[in-house]
C-alpha cells in the first residue's frame, strides 16, 4: 500500500514501532524517487502518536490520507483445537487492544489534522473475521467488527461535523500469507495445512490474495474518484465473503 501510494504522487511517511522496519521501508521508497520518511510510534501510545503527527505536519504541512494497517492476531489468544474458555483473558484484552484501539487512536490523532483542513481519507483494515464466525480467533474477529462499526460512526461523525472532504473507509482483506499466519496456512515442506485447504475451498477463486491486489481498492478510497464513498467496508476476498459454501 505505501508504495502504491508513492507511486501515486504521494508523500508517505512510515510509521511503526520499530525503528528498522520503518526505516526500512521509508529507504525502500526513497531509493525509488519517491519522498518517504520514517516515524517511530506505537499505535497504542498517545503521545507518541501525538509527535508521529508534529512530525509529519513539521515537514509536509498536511495530513490528506491516513491507513490504519497496523494489527493481527495475538498468539496466546488463539483457540485452535482447545476450548475458548482457556483462553486467557489479558490475551483477549491484547488482540482487541491491538486492532481496535490501534485503529482509533491513530484515527483522532491524525484525523484531527484533517479535520482542521477539511480534507482527508481514512483508510481502516477489516477482515473476513468481522462478518461471519472463523474458528480460532474470538479477540480477532471482535475487534474487527468493532472496527466496521467505527469506520462507520466516524464516517458520518466527521462529514456531519467537518463537511463532504473528510471520508472514513474500510477494506477487508480475505485470506493473504504473510509472515504472521504463514504458520498457520503452510507446513514446513510448503504445502497447504488442512486449515489452508479449508479456506480455499470456501473462496471462489481457488486461491490466496497477492499483497500487490490490496493497491488497487485502497488507492481508489484515497483519491477524488471515491468522492462520494464514506462509510463502506470493501471486500478483497475473491468471493470468499459472498459464498455460502453450497
Amino acid at each position: 500500500m505505501a508504495v502504491a501510494l508513492a507511486g501515486a504522487g504521494a508523500r508517505v511517511a512510515v510509521l511503526g514501532r520499530n525503528p528498522e522496519a520503518a526505516e526500512s521501508k521509508a529507504d525502500e521508497l526513497s531509493d525509488q524517487g519517491y519522498e518517504a520518511m520514517a516515524v517511530v510510534a506505537d499505535v497504542l501510545n498517545e503521545q507518541q502518536l501525538r509527535d508521529a503527527k508534529r512530525q509529519v505536519l513539521d515537514r509536509w504541512g498536511r495530513i490528506d490520507i491516513l491507513i490504519n494497517a497496523a494489527g493481527g492476531n495475538v498468539a496466546r489468544s488463539r483457540t485452535d483445537g482447545v476450548p475458548v474458555f482457556t483462553m486467557p483473558f489479558d490475551a483477549f484484552d491484547d488482540v482487541v487492544r491491538l486492532n481496535l484501539h490501534g485503529t482509533v487512536y491513530p484515527s483522532l490523532i491524525f484525523g484531527e489534522a484533517m479535520a482542521e483542513s477539511g480534507r482527508g481519507s481514512i483508510v481502516n483494515v477489516s477482515s473476513m473475521a468481522s462478518m461471519q464466525a472463523i474458528s480460532g480467533v474470538l479477540g480477532y474477529s471482535a475487534a474487527k467488527a468493532a472496527t466496521e462499526n467505527v469506520t462507520r460512526w466516524m464516517a458520518v461523525d466527521l462529514a456531519k461535523q467537518f463537511g463532504d472532504g473528510l471520508r472514513v473507509n474500510a477494506v477487508a482483506p480475505g485470506f493473504f500469507i504473510a509472515e504472521q499466519n504463514r504458520a498457520v496456512l503452510m507446513n514446513d515442506d510448503g504445502t497447504y495445512t488442512e486449515r489452508a485447504e479449508t479456506i480455499i475451498r470456501r473462496t471462489p477463486m481457488g486461491r490466496f490474495g497477492e499483497a500487490h491486489e490490496l493497491q488497487g481498492p485502497v488507492l481508489w478510497l484515497c483519491s477524488d474518484a471515491a468522492s462520494f464513498v464514506t462509510g463502506t467496508v470493501i471486500p478483497v476476498d475473491g468471493g470468499f465473503s459472498a459464498y455460502s459454501g453450497v
